[in-house]
């Protein structure tokens, strides 16, 4: 089983960089291990279809900002939980978009995809630094992303789930 593990994001943009930030301290943990491999990127849309052909599982690490949690919040989807999103142009593919286009080419694709996404407070500051409910959310999505590894690699499976997001290390449900 491969398993990619992939921070998104531009850590030249304050919270923007967590999801590069979450990869490298996992790296320190998981890095070297049989089966998993780690990598950072600052590309979005279409440009991602590349970076996950040939994985049996993927898990993508990213910031947002729903405005319906305080920043810090760690949130968890499943990939086909997700819908589409109304894009600011049509050149914009999102991951349902990407799922789509590699269902069509029949791309060797992972069949499990899970988001990881922290609600952040400020993605566009250049030079900006982490705020601090963000870089306090770190070890614990740290510590989830890192369970999840090992689970799925015990099991032979990424266990079902329901989207949720956690704070001060609880999950809460989202709906």
């Amino acid at each position: 089983m491969k398993i990619l593990i992939l921070g998104l994001g531009n850590d030249l943009l304050g919270d923007d960089g967590i999801g590069l930030l979450t990869v490298r301290a996992l790296r320190e943990e998981l890095g070297g291990s049989e089966g998993i491999e780690l990598v950072e990127s600052s590309l979005s849309g279409l440009a991602l279809l590349d970076l996950l052909i040939g994985y049996d599982r993927a898990i993508l690490i990213d910031a947002v900002q729903t405005g319906r949690a305080p920043p810090g919040t760690i949130w968890r989807w499943r990939a086909e939980e997700l819908g589409s999103v109304r894009a600011p142009s049509p050149h914009y593919a999102g991951l349902p978009e990407l799922l789509a286009i590699a269902r069509a080419l029949r791309l060797p694709f992972p069949e499990q995809i899970e988001i990881y996404a922290v609600e952040v407070a400020d993605p566009r500051t250049i030079g900006g630094a982490l705020t601090p409910a963000v870089r306090q959310a770190l070890p614990e999505l740290v510590r989830q992303i890192r369970e999840r590894v090992r689970k799925s690699l015990s099991a032979d499976a990424i266990p079902e789930g329901q989207p949720g997001k956690s704070q001060a290390g609880r999950t809460i449900e989202d709906g």
